[in-house]
C-alpha cells in the first residue's frame, strides 16, 4: 500500500467534509440562530486546511466593509443588548449612508450626509424624503439604482449603512439563501431606521410630513415591522420590496404601520428566499381603507425574483403609490 502524503491527506479530508456537508439538510430560518450544527462543523474543519483570507478592517468610511463580501463581522457571542441601540453605532450608519437628491429636468445628484448637513444644497421648496433600508448583504449596485431612481422622481433619498456598525454579526448568506443567522439584527435595523428618520426630519429642505420608510428584503422586513419610538420617527407611508410579512419569529411577522399609513408591498410568488413559514404576502396585515396594496407577481420573470425593482412594472407601481399619497412630483432645484 502506498503511503498517504500530506497533500493526499488534505484532499481526503476535504472530500469527507464536502460529503458531510451534502448530507446535512439546510437549516430553516428558525434554526439558524444555533451556529453549532454539523454544517458549521464541516465549514470549521474546512477552514483549518484552507483558511479564508481576512478582508481589510472596516474603517467606517467609503464603501469598504459595507457589503457581506468585505465586512469583518462580530461574533454573536460578543453582542450585548446595549449594542443594538448604541447611539454611536447608529450615527455610523447615518454618516456612511448613500444619498441622492433631486436635480433639474428629472436628474439626480449623488452626495453625502455631510454635504446635506453643511448647506451645500438649496431648494426652492420643501421636498418629500425616503429613508431606504438595504437588504441583509449591505450595499450593492441595486441600492444605488433604487436611490437614484427615487431621487429622479423628486425625493431626497437616504440609505443608512447598517454594516457601517463596528459590532455587527453576519445575518445572511446570499449564495445559499440562508437568513436569520442573528435574530436580533432586526432590532439594530429598526434602530438605524428610527435614527435616520429623526435626522432626515431635521434637514431644512425636507417636508417632515412627507417622509417614507422603504426597504428591500431584510430592509423590507424593517420597513414592515418598524415602530416609532417618538413623534420624530413617524412616517407618512411605507414600501416593502421582497418580503411576505409572514414568519415564525413573531417580531418579524406582520406590519406595524398605523391606520393612517398606507403601505405598498411587492413580492413574487416563487421568491427563492421564502419557504415554509415565510410563504404568503402582506395583504392580511394591510388596511384596505387607506390605499394600502399588496402586489403579488405570479408570472415570470417577476414571480421568481427577489429584487423586483430591477424591472419597469414594479418601479411604476412604486411611483404611482408615491404620487397618490404624497402628491405630484415636486419642483427641484
Amino acid at each position: 500500500m502506498m503511503p498517504v502524503t500530506g497533500t493526499q491527506s488534505r484532499r481526503l479530508i476535504v472530500v469527507a467534509v464536502v460529503v458531510a456537508g451534502m448530507l446535512v439538510p439546510q437549516a430553516s430560518r428558525a434554526d439558524t440562530d444555533d451556529q453549532t450544527g454539523a454544517g458549521g462543523f464541516a465549514r470549521s474543519i474546512f477552514s483549518l486546511f484552507f483558511p479564508k483570507p481576512q478582508p481589510p478592517a472596516d474603517t467606517g468610511s467609503g464603501t469598504g466593509g459595507l457589503h457581506n463580501s468585505t465586512k469583518v463581522f462580530a461574533d454573536p457571542q460578543d453582542m450585548r443588548p446595549s449594542d443594538w441601540t448604541d447611539p454611536a453605532e447608529m450615527r455610523r450608519t447615518w454618516d456612511a449612508a448613500i444619498v441622492h437628491v433631486p436635480g433639474k429636468n428629472g436628474n439626480s445628484t449623488e452626495t453625502s450626509v455631510a454635504e446635506l448637513q453643511d448647506g451645500k444644497f438649496k431648494f426652492d421648496r420643501k421636498l418629500p424624503a425616503i429613508v431606504y433600508m438595504h437588504g441583509c448583504s449591505g450595499f450593492w449596485p441595486g441600492t444605488h439604482m433604487r436611490t437614484k431612481f427615487l431621487a429622479e422622481n423628486g425625493f431626497v433619498v437616504i440609505a443608512p449603512a447598517s454594516l457601517a456598525r463596528r459590532k455587527y454579526p453576519r445575518s445572511c448568506e446570499v449564495d445559499s439563501y440562508t437568513a436569520g443567522m442573528y435574530r436580533q439584527t432586526l432590532k439594530m435595523r429598526q434602530a438605524d431606521a428610527g435614527y435616520a428618520i429623526e435626522q432626515v426630519r431635521k434637514l431644512p429642505f425636507v417636508d417632515g410630513n412627507r417622509i417614507v420608510l422603504m426597504g428591500l428584503s431584510q430592509g423590507g422586513i424593517t420597513a414592515a415591522t418598524f415602530k416609532p419610538q417618538n413623534e420624530q420617527q413617524k412616517v407618512r407611508a411605507r414600501i416593502i420590496e421582497g418580503w411576505t410579512c409572514h414568519d415564525n419569529w413573531p417580531e418579524y411577522h406582520g406590519v406595524s404601520a398605523s391606520a393612517s399609513e398606507p403601505v405598498l408591498a411587492l413580492v413574487g410568488t416563487r421568491d427563492p428566499w421564502f419557504r415554509d413559514t415565510s410563504q404568503g404576502d402582506c395583504q392580511p396585515f394591510l388596511n384596505p381603507n387607506n390605499g394600502s396594496a399588496s402586489i403579488v407577481y405570479s408570472d415570470e420573470p417577476l414571480a421568481g425574483r427577489h429584487e423586483l425593482m430591477e424591472f419597469n412594472s414594479p418601479k411604476q407601481e412604486v411611483v404611482h403609490f408615491l404620487r397618490r399619497h404624497l402628491g405630484p412630483r415636486p419642483g427641484s432645484g
